[in-house]
């Protein structure tokens, strides 16, 4: 009896500090915050859509074998028969009781497993893209503003400054003339070879990877190039302040002073823009896909917006909001862990 008693006490003591933990009091307030920003994206996003001329089934009159009927019978078995307000209502209440994101027009499937079926292609795209520009443009940020104005930071420049020069779709194009001059050296056209199932899973794993080579470097070489600039940029500024002369003059290895004290502070920036790059990680995996033909969301949502179709293009606004909504998130968590200082309220 003796035992329960202090089990349940430690319960409710974990609990009370649970519940008021700095932490987790942010997370909930930030929770509540974004269930209001993706209802009124959803229904700004929902509208905009509404206001082009036309809709899914206005397309099929074109065709002269569906009759009129089968038009109008189509019009109301998709609910586009009903005002803008109403449609809306519907299919957010299908999602809040049922989870259900609607049904595809075009493909008359679920609009969450013809998503599911495709996410993964894209996260995977995505992802190694922003390790590799992560990996490769800090440790160049920081190369370049230890060796201000030599030659390595000038070459490291004008790298930064033709990378960022061209668009993703021009960086794209140049990659598929390097893939159709080097052939077959660089696969192209989906994420697998023809003979992909016959191999073992070492062997699956290396052809995935070989066809990513690509596609993933014309995600990285824009975002790339950026980053460098803004390291170099932001570590040159801590370097100027005063208490790293202080610690300069105490004495302090020039690499401790570096790498301890400057790159500490010069990183906050860095996590906060880590924030809007996971939430970019689905839009900007699109072009790479189209030119690619990589199996992803891009080429999907992009038929689903040629085609007018409702929900699967709702389905796709509502989780690049989810993602810069966890991306904000998980960047402000990241500040907190890596300055304690920092106090999670006044980052609202």
């Amino acid at each position: 009896m003796a035992s329960t008693r202090i089990s349940l006490a430690a319960g409710r003591e974990w609990l009370t500090g649970l519940v008021t933990n700095e932490t987790f009091i942010y997370v909930v307030k930030r929770v509540l915050q974004a269930l209001l920003t993706l209802l009124l994206a959803s229904a700004l996003s929902f509208f905009i859509i509404q206001l082009a001329p036309g809709d899914y089934v206005d397309t099929l009159r074109q065709n002269p074998k569906i009759s009129p009927e089968r038009i109008e019978e189509l019009r109301q078995q998709f609910g586009l028969d009903r005002s803008w307000p109403e449609q809306y209502v519907r299919w957010l209440w299908r999602i809040i009781t049922q989870g259900d994101f609607g049904t595809s027009f075009v493909y008359q499937r679920s609009v969450a497993s013809l998503l599911w079926e495709r996410i993964a292609a894209t996260l995977l795209l995505a992802i190694a893209s922003l390790i590799l520009t992560w990996a490769i443009a800090i440790p160049l940020g920081i190369i370049a503003a230890v060796k201000q104005n030599q030659w390595v930071d000038r070459s490291l420049q004008v790298i930064s400054y033709t990378g960022q020069g061209f668009p993703s779709f021009i960086t794209a194009l140049l990659l598929l003339i390097l893939a159709q001059n080097t052939s077959p050296l660089f696969p192209v056209g989906d994420m697998t070879s023809i003979n992909h199932a016959d191999l073992s899973p070492v062997g699956k794993v290396l052809d995935i990877g070989w066809h990513m080579i690509l596609p993933t470097l014309a995600l990285s070489i824009t975002s790339f190039a950026g980053l460098q600039r803004i390291t170099r940029g932001e570590l040159l500024d801590v370097l100027r302040q005063d208490y790293i002369q202080t610690a300069r003059a105490k004495g302090l290895p020039e690499n401790r002073v570096i790498y301890v004290h400057a790159l500490r502070n010069a990183v906050n920036p860095l996590i906060t823009l880590l924030g809007f790059e996971l939430a970019g990680l689905l839009s900007g995996a699109f072009i790479a896909e189209f030119f690619f033909n990589w199996p992803g969301l891009g080429r999907l949502i992009l038929q689903a917006v040629l085609a007018q179709d409702l929900y699967l293009v709702m389905a796709s606004l509502v989780m690049g909001a989810v993602m810069l909504i966890v991306g904000n998130l998980l960047a402000d968590l990241l500040l907190k862990a890596v300055d304690p200082r920092i106090r999670l309220e006044n980052l609202n």
